[in-house]
């Protein structure tokens, strides 16, 4: 049981490493939640959660070696950096208002805020060559490590702890930003998106460059 213990906490470590380290759904996060509030945080980790449910499916099928191919890697980086430009391009000429402080905002409205950023969360791991360089590494050795402990029970372990640090990171990340945004004006407003979006932008390349690179 202390084995089981100390190994969810060596995940939880291993993910709040990996989640502290800028990228496009920090960003993503962030411009999300100055707009939409607080929820964001989970709500972007619930569609990250849905995508690393399907890896973890890939991988007990025997076929994380997909993953990690540089077929793969090359489709990932164009095609992820490619939507990561789109998105960044999208942030930077956003000038639309605060979400929190604005009063005319509907239910319809709200509903398609929430269903966009469990999207964003869904995009923005799918876009990251990262993302799956770590599951084709990192993830695949901590669940057969899991499975070698304890079977199912440490495969628990190891999600239970990688998902504990990304839902607190993004979490605390999302209420800090939302927060700031009550008191932030529209010209500041628009330069962290234009920031934001910029990002995105020089990210989406650099994943391009990265794997034309290693053809």
């Amino acid at each position: 049981m202390i084995e089981i213990i100390l190994f969810g906490l060596t995940s939880f470590g291993v993910g709040l490493s990996g989640a502290i380290v800028p990228g496009p759904m920090l960003t993503v996060t962030i411009s999300d939640s100055v707009k939409k509030g607080p929820i964001v945080g989970p709500q972007v980790v619930l569609g990250h959660i849905m995508t690393e449910i399907m890896m973890m499916i890939v991988i007990l099928a025997g076929l994380g070696w997909i993953i990690g191919s540089k077929t793969a890697a090359l489709i990932i980086g164009i095609g992820g950096g490619a939507v990561l430009i789109y998105m960044g391009y999208n942030i930077s000429v956003s000038s639309n208002k605060l979400y929190n402080t604005s009063n005319s905002t509907n239910t319809s409205e709200k509903s398609g805020i929430q269903h966009g950023s469990i999207f964003n969360g869904i995009i923005t791991s799918l876009s990251n060559p990262y993302f799956f360089i770590w599951w084709a590494s990192v993830g695949c050795a901590f669940m057969y490590k899991g499975l070698e402990l304890a079977g199912i029970v440490g495969l628990l372990g190891f999600i239970i702890g990688h998902w504990s640090a990304d839902l607190s990171w993004y979490s605390m990340i999302s209420f800090f930003s939302s927060h700031g945004s009550k008191i932030m004006n529209d010209r500041t407003y628009k330069i962290m998106m234009k920031a934001c979006g910029i990002f995105l932008v020089i990210l989406g390349i650099y994943f391009v460059i990265s794997v034309l690179n290693i053809i």
